[in-house]
């Protein structure tokens, strides 16, 4: 029987489709938790969400504040969600009186920011005079709660994937979410490790948003997601949720991956018509090639693929530089929204054999 969900709508005013607003866009595209009534962004009010992604229409509109939002929709949803993953730590004035404004409507809030509401006075009263719960999903467990790298991952024979990318916001939990699904589709035991605010949001089982960690912990915290998913669903492969990007000079977070994880290869995830990385615009994107070898030197995994984000690219665009990546670098290249996933679950097939054979063995179980 389906869980049901809790009632959503998500704030991102301003950012809806760009770079800034990955989190409300990955929660219209996927969530397990919560079933998204709306996003409030006034610049595109009255859009379909899935539309402005340059998907199918999905349904879910886009309001131009919470009051249109809230005189529109039948019912007030449960929760209001931070939908931005701005760099700035500190919200401006008006988006925090809208969050007050929403908890005291009986609405929980959901934020992946670093600023925690939970520890601030004025939204700790809102929320107990309200009969409303504030969840930061970016804030770190306890200190003695934490873990340290222990090395019993290398004890792990599960084929471990981390989905890597050339740069922040470029789909690489969105390839990873689709991957996981189609592998469970079609009879291969597959789980996720979420390394983000978003992911988590969306309902993954396991992980951190290990960007809010202290570095001493990070890579610990890490390798016990995946032994912990080892342990409880006995998957038989792991897909890791990439961050950032192992050449970004800004973030460590695909290091920590690297290490933490130790996976046995790399689906690299890449947007070829970005000329400059998201949020900092004298900063040029790295070259595949350069940010293949250097995954390869600082770690034993092989990027196995290629997944391409088709931003500001046409269908044609999109086909043309499948066919000259695998020319140019002799490895499977698709985009993930565009063409399903199945060139992946066959190079990944190919690289590990035993998953073909787990699901033949499965088939057999079912029709025996």
């Amino acid at each position: 029987m389906k869980a049901i969900k809790n009632t959503a709508l998500i704030y991102c005013e301003k950012e809806f489709g760009n770079f800034d607003g990955k989190t409300a866009a990955g929660l219209v595209r996927h969530s397990e938790l919560y079933d998204i009534k709306g996003v409030i962004d006034s610049h595109l009010a009255g859009k379909d969400t899935g539309e402005i992604l340059g998907e199918v229409a999905n349904g879910i509109p886009v309001f131009s504040t919470l009051n249109d939002a809230l005189l529109r929709l039948p019912e007030i949803p449960d929760y209001y969600i931070y939908g931005k993953a701005p760099l700035e730590t500190f919200i401006c004035l008006k988006e925090r009186n809208l969050i007050l404004d929403a908890m005291k409507r009986g609405m929980h809030l959901v934020s992946g920011l670093h600023q925690f509401f939970s520890d601030d006075p004025e939204f700790k009263r809102i929320a107990a005079k309200f009969g409303v719960q504030i969840k930061d999903v970016r804030k770190p467990p306890k200190l003695e709660d934490l873990r340290i790298f222990t090395g019993k991952i290398a004890n792990v024979t599960v084929p471990i994937v981390a989905v890597l990318g050339t740069d922040c916001a470029s789909g690489k939990m969105t390839t990873a979410i689709e991957l996981n699904k189609a592998l469970n589709a079609q009879g291969v035991r597959s789980v996720m490790i979420a390394t983000g605010q978003t992911s988590l949001m969306q309902g993954a089982k396991y992980g951190s948003s290990i960007d809010a960690l202290t570095s001493q912990f990070v890579i610990g915290e890490l390798e016990h997601a995946v032994l912990q998913s080892v342990e409880h669903d006995r998957p038989d492969i792991i897909l890791i949720e990439g961050q950032s990007s192992v050449s970004h000079p800004a973030f460590m977070s695909s290091i920590g991956i690297l290490k933490g994880c130790m996976p046995n290869s790399v689906i690299l995830q890449h947007p070829p018509a970005r000329q400059f990385r998201c949020d900092f615009p004298h900063l040029p994107m790295p070259e595949l090639a350069h940010e293949i070898a250097l995954i390869e030197t600082i770690s034993p995994a092989k990027v196995i693929a290629i997944t391409l984000n088709h931003e500001n690219l046409t269908d044609q665009e999109v086909g043309d530089f499948i066919e000259q990546y695998e020319k140019q670098h002799g490895l499977p290249t698709t985009d993930v929204l565009s063409y399903g996933c199945q060139k992946l679950i066959e190079t990944l097939y190919d690289r590990f054999p035993e998953l073909q054979e787990h699901n033949r063995m499965k088939l057999i179980r079912i029709s025996a």
